[in-house]
């Protein structure tokens, strides 16, 4: 993917082709990833999400996409954008409209009920609140989380060690549970 990326870059539509290709296929699994877990019935569907994502990945022409590991961080932040779109927009057809919660991968911070079940909103303030001391851990959560990037990956996209990735995506995990299932005060 990396090396049609640059051929399109240099200008070779033969290439752009199959990259169009590859990141659809791309998008399909990560989104896919992203909405096991919604309850059956859900109004964005895997399909829906990744044409999404697609359209707004269409300015990508206006920037320089490095390798593939960039265009995934760059595809799982837009689909954390589409899915707090859409939970936003079903609560405002409801007041206080049903929860849309998300699954947090590979929780392991003393659950014993199982995966931690999120509201997508409630995880968006969060990595809002998180992003403002700890900017890096953020983007490890958005890379892993929302574009499917393994530890590998995410290390490549942000110039980092595997090691410190791991270290980072550990601290994230505990900070968002803790922060995600803190009670408020009076209950």
């Amino acid at each position: 993917m990396t090396s049609l990326l640059h051929a399109w870059q240099a200008g070779d539509d033969a290439a752009l082709d199959c990259l169009v290709a590859l990141v659809y296929d791309e998008l399909r699994r990560v989104a896919r990833a992203r909405l096991r877990t919604e309850p059956a019935g859900h109004l964005l569907q895997t399909t829906a999400l990744v044409h999404e994502a697609y359209l707004r990945l269409a300015d990508i022409n206006e920037m320089t996409l490095r390798n593939r590991a960039h265009l995934l961080a760059l595809s799982g932040r837009l689909m954390r954008q589409i899915l707090v779109d859409h939970a936003r927009r079903q609560r405002t057809r409801k007041r206080g409209g049903r929860v849309v919660p998300l699954t947090l991968d590979d929780v392991d911070v003393s659950i014993a009920s199982g995966p931690l079940r999120i509201d997508v909103l409630a995880l968006n303030e969060a990595l809002d609140e998180l992003s403002s001391f700890a900017p890096r851990l953020c983007k490890v959560v958005e890379l892993k989380f929302f574009g499917g990037l393994n530890t590998a990956e995410t290390a490549k996209a942000l110039e980092i060690s595997s090691a410190t990735v791991e270290r980072d995506w550990t601290v994230a995990k505990a900070w968002l549970h803790q922060r995600l299932t803190a009670q408020p005060v009076g209950q």
